[in-house]
């Protein structure tokens, strides 16, 4: 297969650098990832600025490009103007970090990976809860082994794949449990100060909250240690809702 790879975490980050090299011996592979770190860039794209895209070559099987963007521009930009063919799959991570529940809403690795699916690509989103234990490595070797599989299917149009590994220090996985999203969220800390030019600024903290009531969660197995696998699609209207709305004549004198 012809994968292309991309990330929010820079193109140097260990993670996509480990899931390159597990790839590029069976495969063909295209990296283009953002030059530097771009976490929490959701979906963005740059559209005041002119992108710029330096060539890399890693071996080959496989070369890159480090890019001035977003994730989404990453792919946006590979999939029109870099690649020589479009890719058969689109991986986006491994990131440094889960991203369960509320997280694929501000996720880069995931709007990676849905940009890839807005433009025809079948994509899926790597993430593990921490880099230590050789965390990557294994995740890197399962993902190797599992889109090999015969049963192996790839997501269909209008789908990515959300995926989380959970730290390998709570042991390797003994299983990958389809779920849906969970409840994840933050309450958040503004922290307050001033820079030495007397202008008051601000940092966004805050602690994560998990909701573990609902056993059939990405939140909550990612807890039990299995890996977590969810179909995200981009159709964000509520049926349900919707058929109880009607439409709405507007008075003329307004």
């Amino acid at each position: 297969m012809h994968i292309l790879i991309s990330n929010d975490d820079g193109i140097q980050a260990h993670g996509i650098q480990t899931l390159r090299r597990a790839l590029e011996g069976e495969h063909t592979i295209s990296v283009v990832a953002p030059e530097r770190q771009q976490s929490a860039m959701g979906h963005a794209i740059t559209m005041h600025k002119p992108l710029y895209a330096k060539s890399v070559v890693y071996s080959e099987k496989s070369r890159g490009w480090r890019v001035n963007g977003t994730p989404a521009d990453c792919v946006k930009l590979g999939v029109g103007a870099l690649l020589d063919q479009s890719p058969d799959l689109m991986l986006s991570g491994i990131n440094h970090g889960s991203n369960l529940g509320r997280d694929v809403f501000y996720s880069g690795t995931v709007s990676a990976a849905m940009e890839a699916m807005f433009l025809g690509i079948p994509a899926i989103a790597l993430s593990l809860e921490d880099g230590d234990n050789n965390g990557f490595d294994w995740a890197a070797a399962f993902v190797r082994w599992w889109i090999a599989q015969p049963g192996f299917q790839l997501p269909r149009p209008g789908l990515i794949y959300n995926v989380n590994f959970p730290s390998l220090g709570r042991g390797i996985p003994a299983r990958m449990e389809a779920v849906r999203l969970g409840g994840r969220e933050y309450v958040n800390d503004f922290q307050r100060a001033v820079d030495p030019r007397g202008r008051e600024y601000f940092w966004i903290a805050g602690d994560r909250v998990d909701n573990l009531d609902d056993d059939d969660t990405d939140v909550a197995q990612h807890h039990h240690g299995a890996i977590t696998l969810t179909p995200l699609h981009m159709h964000l209207t509520d049926p349900d809702a919707l058929a109880k709305m009607t439409s709405l004549d507007i008075p003329p004198h307004l």
